[in-house]
């Protein structure tokens, strides 16, 4: 496993991105900048899954292990979706998934937001969030900076 940074200020409240980051609607937004017609169901609360699933039904399944809310979450994948959804925990993808983990830090001060997004993963799939942060997070601000 190698372990991922992401980082970006935001000029608006953490509740405020805390909440605009887990919306459904806000969600798919910027979630569309990387990864188009994503979404994700399930709730976002400690103990529970969430389904991260693409526009062909795979994606992948993730438990919340914990949540501070406007604060902290650590989510693990537990499983990859194969298309149309079916859970899958035994293919050699699913195997190289299993395990990866995503935090999402947030600090606040004098109204601005500072978002770590830390990602502990298979060094197979580096230039995928590589590639796909540098595109989300910015996408995340601007929807945020503009609807405070």
């Amino acid at each position: 496993m190698i372990t991922l940074e992401y980082s970006i200020s935001i000029e608006s409240p953490k509740e405020h991105v805390w909440n605009t980051m887990l919306q459904p609607e806000t969600y798919k937004q910027w979630v569309a900048k990387s990864w188009p017609s994503s979404f994700y169901e399930g709730e976002w609360k400690e103990g529970s899954e969430v389904r991260f699933i693409g526009p062909d039904g795979s994606g992948t399944l993730a438990f919340i292990k914990e949540m501070k809310p406007f604060d902290y979450m650590l989510a693990e994948h537990i499983a990859v979706l194969e298309k149309g959804g079916v859970i899958n925990k035994d293919s050699d993808v699913a195997k190289g998934w299993i395990g990866s983990t995503e935090s999402y830090t947030f600090t606040g001060s004098n109204g601005t937001t500072h978002l770590l997004v830390k990602i502990e993963t298979n060094p197979g799939w580096k230039s995928m969030f590589d590639e796909g942060w540098a595109i989300a997070l910015p996408e995340l601000k601007r929807i945020c900076e503009n609807s405070k």
